[in-house]
């Protein structure tokens, strides 16, 4: 069987997880990307992935596809579109464009009747909308990992974050809505075009406002009801999904949809929770294959995000670290390296490493992770 990934930078997703699951179904994998000369270990070739057009011609000079697949926020519509043209089982490209773009989206519910949130597209050179319900969030329209997302309580903060955010990335198209204040979720998805089964789902912590930088993960899944009606709407029905959802006074309302797996670890998390091959289970499902019914799972399991609380140079990191103690499975990832110059951006790229841990129940993950963070920290100065 081949299968073609497409990609732009390397993921921990990607790398450690989908490219293993391939060599574990048989799968020869071709990887198209932009950026050959980051990825090693497995055959690539230099493409215009954003261009469908591209994929389609450098697949069909190449060899027979029997999948194509993506794991990237960014060109799911794309690869989307040469699978199809392949005749291959693959997302509506429609689907894919829709949830990326955060204006499409709220429309999309909102015609659909299934929620309505306030919200406003600002593009390059407009005015800044003077009839908001403030506190409004503002961010990048198509954007990811909490990049240039704020908070804004009046108009002046408002014009002034949108400047700052047209500073940086000229030519953007940005969207304020309507601050949506509760607990915040995930619900982690997998479907195959005649069934999408709730394969689990997160509680998130974040850190202190105006930013939105996810610290935390813990597990806690609910099959929420809305959030499948939303899902649905949008044309959410095949392949891996994580939609992030804030439970209100109104009702729950989405936040996001992104069509592809969760990540900063917590696919893996995920994967040992359930005790399944999950990155096979979505491979398969590129390959035409039904998903099997999600067991439950056994046990608690968290994702803690290492965040640098100042800009500064790091002196001092606890390495790549996987151990058992007192029932919990931990696993540390450093995401820097000592001697790194660190600059806050208030982002999820302040991640200093990744910490998972799994045990039989919260009290014990909550021990545990703070035993290695007291006896393992990192030091920025």
């Amino acid at each position: 069987m081949r299968l073609y990934v497409t990609a732009l930078n390397p993921t921990d997703s990607v790398t450690n997880g989908f490219l293993p699951a391939a060599s574990a179904l048989g799968c020869e994998v071709t990887l198209l990307t932009d950026q050959p000369e980051r990825h090693t270990g497995v055959e690539t070739i230099r493409t215009d992935v954003r261009d469908p057009r591209a994929l389609i011609d450098t697949i069909a000079r190449h060899h027979r596809p029997d999948a194509v697949f993506s794991n990237s926020d960014h060109i799911q519509p794309e690869t989307a579109l040469a699978a199809g043209y392949f005749g291959l089982p693959t997302k509506d490209w429609r689907a894919c464009l829709t949830t990326k773009n955060k204006a499409l989206m709220r429309q999309a519910l909102a015609a659909a009747g299934v929620e309505t949130v306030r919200s406003a597209r600002i593009a390059p050179g407009e005015p800044v909308p003077a009839d908001l319900p403030f506190p409004v969030v503002v961010k990048p329209r198509e954007g990811v990992a909490s990049e240039d997302v704020v908070l804004a309580r009046d108009g002046a903060e408002l014009e002034e974050i949108v400047a700052a955010v047209r500073s940086r990335r000229p030519g953007a198209t940005l969207v304020a809505e309507e601050y949506l204040e509760g607990p915040l979720r995930t619900l982690e998805t997998l479907g195959d075009g005649r069934t999408l089964h709730v394969v689990g789902g997160f509680r998130t912590t974040l850190g202190p406002l105006p930013y939105f930088v996810e610290e935390r993960l813990d597990w806690d899944p609910v099959a929420d009801e809305h959030v499948l009606r939303a899902l649905s709407a949008i044309g959410v029905r095949f392949g891996a999904c994580h939609t992030e959802y804030v439970v209100t006074e109104r009702g729950p309302r989405i936040v996001e949809v992104n069509y592809r797996l969760i990540g900063d670890s917590c696919d893996f998390l995920t994967a040992e929770l359930l005790g399944v091959p999950l990155f096979e289970w979505i491979l398969r499902v590129h390959l035409g294959e039904p998903v099997p019914e999600p067991p439950a799972a056994s046990g608690h399991g968290a994702a803690v995000s290492l965040v640098a609380e100042r800009s500064g140079v790091i002196k001092r990191a606890p390495g790549d670290v996987a151990e058992t103690a007192d029932g919990v499975r931990l696993r540390h990832r450093p995401l820097r390296s000592v001697g790194e110059e660190v600059e806050l951006t208030h982002t999820n790229r302040d991640y200093l490493g990744l910490l998972t841990a799994v045990g039989p129940d919260e009290a014990a993950v909550d021990r545990a992770v703070a035993a290695f963070r007291a006896r393992s920290p990192w030091v920025v100065e």
